[in-house]
């Protein structure tokens, strides 16, 4: 039994006789073309490679960088180098005050009482927890933006920003006050 796609030498005969003489059919048609490469984001590849040299210099500070989350303020004038120290945690924190678990009436309280005894002891910085507000029903910082308002309607603060993660993150700020006697 023979092969189902092999042809017999008569069969073949056949086929030739019958067909006759064969030439290749003249066409106008154009070879195709190599299709194109894939678009290639070269710009975007180009930031993202800045962006992880950057990344990996000497030069970077995690302090420069912002999530959305960190507090950050600093009354107009006030020099920029000493904003960066503050963010850098490079001021020495003269007192701290923990407001977790407080209401925002005893909060407010105490956070003013707090700040009027570091300017009576003449202490420029100042640390406030205020917490994550984790603890919270929705799980959103309800201390936290109230302690952002409270500190920028004093005229004795002149800076504060979110602390680093080893003195509390976005849970905690650091405060600069004046210096005792300044005009404000």
């Amino acid at each position: 039994m023979t092969d189902k796609y092999e042809i017999s030498a008569e069969d073949a005969a056949l086929f030739r006789s019958e067909a006759g003489p064969v030439r290749p059919v003249p066409h106008k048609k154009v070879a195709a073309a190599r299709p194109r490469p894939a678009p290639q984001p070269r710009s975007t590849q180009a930031d993202e490679a800045k962006v992880l040299r950057d990344m990996l210099s000497d030069e970077y500070d995690p302090a420069d960088l912002e999530t959305g989350e960190e507090l950050l303020y600093a009354r107009p004038g006030l020099q920029h180098n000493l904003l960066r120290k503050l963010r850098r945690g490079q001021f020495s924190i003269g007192a701290e005050i923990d407001l977790h678990g407080m209401t925002v009436p005893v909060a407010r309280v105490s956070l003013a009482g707090f700040l009027a005894e570091c300017l009576k002891s003449n202490i420029r910085c100042v640390r406030i927890i205020h917490g994550k507000g984790n603890g919270s029903p929705q799980r959103q910082p309800v201390l936290k933006t109230k302690v952002a308002v409270w500190l920028r309607q004093r005229n004795d603060v002149l800076a504060f920003c979110s602390a680093r993660p080893v003195d509390g993150g976005t849970g905690a700020v650091y405060v600069l006050l004046k210096k005792n006697g300044a005009k404000g």
